[in-house]
């Protein structure tokens, strides 16, 4: 169920902010110079609002991707440069769009399963420690930011129901099944819990570290039309009510519970299915 969340502006996630992607050039380069348009800076330095970079596992389906969610004022050029000042990403935006400048992107690396790229590689190709933002804005000023890059990522969500049904991911197989049956609560609502997540992964990154939670997200899809739902959701709050409206809709579904932590900003989350009876 690769994809099923989806970006939300509140919480950092903008599937908007992908049609960016289509009309800048794009060039991933590792330990190459940086371009001659930062050799001088004759303007102030200014901050960006947001500077986000951080790695997202999908605990299911077993793999890790790089990702970067980037807003400020508005710009020409942008690159990120990893602890070791080896430049990872050179963007450039051309013709008239360098003319009206860009303020935001977010992209998600490609997200290889762990028999393709391991996590100890994974973690050696994107080295813990502060990455560099940097732009240069329209009026020729030079915006830059850094965000902390580590590799503790959070444990996955473990204990979860679904209106009181117990679900064990690694029993249920939503392609070929078994699909777990679901009984509704009486005014048709489904809802969906957890336990809450204290911990680090305990076999991935840096294991079993106490860590704070910044939110918890959830999406529900109704597998036939496609349907969904999302939920942010405060990192005391372990539970969501999916309304019986929604449900009404077909008799299988999908779900995905996300923990984002708060320090670096990395992301684990886990998927599965249930029927309704």
């Amino acid at each position: 169920m690769k994809h099923l969340r989806q970006k939300t502006n509140g919480m950092k996630r903008h599937m908007l902010l992908l049609p960016v992607l289509l009309v800048a050039v794009l060039a991933l380069i590792m330990g190459a110079a940086a371009p001659n348009c930062w050799a001088e800076d004759d303007g102030d330095e200014i901050s960006f609002e947001v500077a986000d970079v951080y790695a997202e596992l999908n605990n299911t389906d077993g793999d890790l991707g790089f990702h970067a969610l980037i807003d400020g004022e508005p710009w020409k050029y942008l690159k990120i440069e990893d602890p070791r000042e080896r430049m990872i990403l050179w963007v450039s935006s051309m013709g008239r769009l360098r003319r009206q400048g860009l303020t935001e992107l977010f992209f998600e690396s490609a997200e290889p399963n762990f028999e393709d790229l391991a996590p100890e590689q994974f973690f050696r190709r994107f080295p813990a420690g502060k990455y560099e933002i940097e732009s240069r804005t329209l009026e020729g000023d030079e915006q830059e930011s850094e965000d902390l890059f580590w590799h503790r990522m959070p444990a996955p969500p473990e204990g979860i129901s679904v209106s009181g049904e117990a679900i064990d991911l690694d029993e249920v197989n939503c392609d070929d099944g078994p699909i777990p049956m679901v009984e509704p609560e009486e005014n048709g609502d489904v809802i969906i819990s957890w336990d809450e997540v204290k911990k680090s992964h305990p076999d991935i990154g840096v294991p079993n570290k106490k860590i704070e939670v910044e939110f918890y997200q959830v999406v529900v899809e109704e597998e036939e039309s496609g349907l969904k739902l999302s939920f942010d959701l405060p990192p005391d709050q372990l539970s969501v009510t999916v309304p019986g409206a929604f449900i009404a809709l077909g008799e299988e579904f999908k779900f995905e519970i996300l923990v984002k932590e708060a320090i670096g900003g990395n992301q684990t989350a886990v998927e599965s299915c249930f029927e309704i009876e």
